[in-house]
């Protein structure tokens, strides 16, 4: 089975983390890392490699060799049986110097992946009515807002997301205003110097400029080590308590350590507000550009929900919600890149791939790849109608049983999200505003985005 994650992560998490924890020998980083830095991104490098050289091609990371496989046809053929784990978690953990497992093999993966999933289903049910609460807010502050005023969709959409996220995964001690602060700008420290610290690495090796990030680095471990002390004072305070609401009392119930705990709590929150935000924040910017899709989704509100506010157990009934989801994640490319470490000799068409040689994931290639997706770079939730497009989607593991835990979550809440936005706004665009993607742990908007509302009549 492929088990693809779904988190993808940007150029140097995946080939300098990637590389560096995996080879901790390999100080040589040359080869094509210079073609990589003109491009801007690995995405960027992949799209151009793979326009050149077709859907498999190789380069070189230092003397390391590393293969890109940039269609649906090439990605179904790679099977590596013995990686079980998210390829987002190991390098994400990896990144924070944390255990990337508990060592007990493909069988003990398979059961911290159920039990992961198992909390945040949990934490869902036992808190849809404070996530509706904390959505009603938002939409409620919007539609006091003027008709022509511009709302800033990063800065509010984050700041959803880091509420809703923490109060669903440490509980009701997040509910405190000063907590989701000092949580935010934990997150701001950790998050982009993991994006930034190791985008630079290779460059650094090439001009000097390793040296200047010490300032940086000294905030980001102050930040992670403010982070972690907050988790094992979470956990230690919910350990026992006869409420199991949060996504942390899952995890205290099982056998994991209160290390573990803590790593998979950090992993948790952070990941999940990054990938939360950003698929809002790029959900609610397409919906702003197509009228159309607005009155599709308000229509299958009225037909599924009548006047009744959207429940946990109706949200698999919003098919084309479901459609407009799947389709904002293709056309942001929202998490453009994953990898995985080839632990035994494998094969794709004729190509040989050797033993313990780096194969990437090209995820934002392949959605946007015109064999596999009509007119890719539009917008058209219509195209999930197809069989066929669903299937690819579920292939490259953005939903069905292939889809991470933390995707789910983020879909369930930018669900809850565009159905109340839908019901009682109309969203529109900002003329002559341009949104270009950032390819960071998700792509994300460079500049904050920037829509107007107006009420429903």
């Amino acid at each position: 089975m492929l088990d693809f994650a779904i988190f993808a992560v940007t150029f140097v998490i995946i080939l300098v983390g990637a590389v560096l924890y995996l080879y901790p020998v390999s100080q040589c980083l040359d080869g094509n890392l210079q073609d990589i830095v003109n491009r801007g991104s690995l995405h960027e490098f992949l799209a151009s490699l793979h326009g050149q050289f077709g859907p498999v091609a190789s380069f070189w990371f230092g003397g390391r060799p590393v293969v890109s496989l940039g269609s649906v046809d090439q990605l179904r053929q790679h099977i590596n049986p013995n990686r079980t784990t998210d390829s987002f978690e190991t390098m994400l953990k990896s990144l924070l110097g944390y255990q990337s497992g508990t060592g007990g093999g493909a069988t003990e993966a398979v059961m911290r992946k159920k039990l992961y999933e198992s909390a945040v289903n949990n934490t869902l049910e036992k808190n849809f009515p404070m996530l509706l609460k904390l959505v009603e807010e938002l939409v409620g502050k919007w539609q006091s807002f003027p008709k022509d005023q511009h709302t800033p969709l990063c800065a509010h959409l984050l700041g959803l997301a880091m509420k809703a996220v923490t109060q669903l995964a440490l509980g009701d001690r997040f509910r405190n205003d000063a907590e989701v602060i000092g949580f935010r700008k934990n997150h701001e420290a950790i998050i982009p110097f993991t994006c930034q610290i190791w985008s630079e690495i290779g460059k650094g090796y090439l001009d000097g400029s390793m040296e200047k990030s010490s300032i940086r680095k000294e905030h980001y471990e102050s930040a992670l080590a403010e982070m972690e002390t907050v988790l094992m004072s979470v956990a230690k305070d919910r350990k026992g308590q006869r409420s199991q609401t949060a996504f942390v009392d899952t995890l205290l119930q099982s056998n994991l350590t209160e290390r573990q705990v803590m790593e998979d709590s950090m992993v948790f929150t952070l990941a999940g507000c990054v990938i939360t935000a950003n698929l809002c924040i790029w959900a609610v910017h397409f919906l702003s550009t197509s009228e159309e899709v607005q009155e599709k989704l308000h229509q299958e509100l009225e037909d599924v929900l009548g006047s009744e506010p959207v429940s946990l157990d109706k949200i698999p009934q919003l098919r084309y919600f479901q459609q407009v989801l799947n389709e904002t994640v293709r056309t942001a490319k929202l998490t453009p890149i994953a990898a995985r470490l080839q632990e035994n000799e494998g094969k794709v068409d004729q190509h040989i791939i050797p033993k313990e040689t780096l194969v990437i994931y090209a995820l934002g290639v392949v959605l946007q790849d015109a064999d596999t997706w009509s007119r890719p770079y539009k917008f058209d939730p219509d195209r999930f109608t197809e069989d066929s497009a669903r299937k690819s989607f579920s292939l490259l593991g953005f939903s069905g049983n292939q889809a991470c835990p933390e995707l789910r979550f983020a879909y369930t809440v930018a669900t809850v999200v565009l159905s109340t936005v839908v019901r009682q706004l109309k969203l529109h665009q900002v003329k002559g505003q341009v949104v270009e993607a950032r390819s960071e742990l998700v792509s994300t908007p460079k500049d904050d985005t920037w829509i107007t509302v107006s009420r429903r009549s």
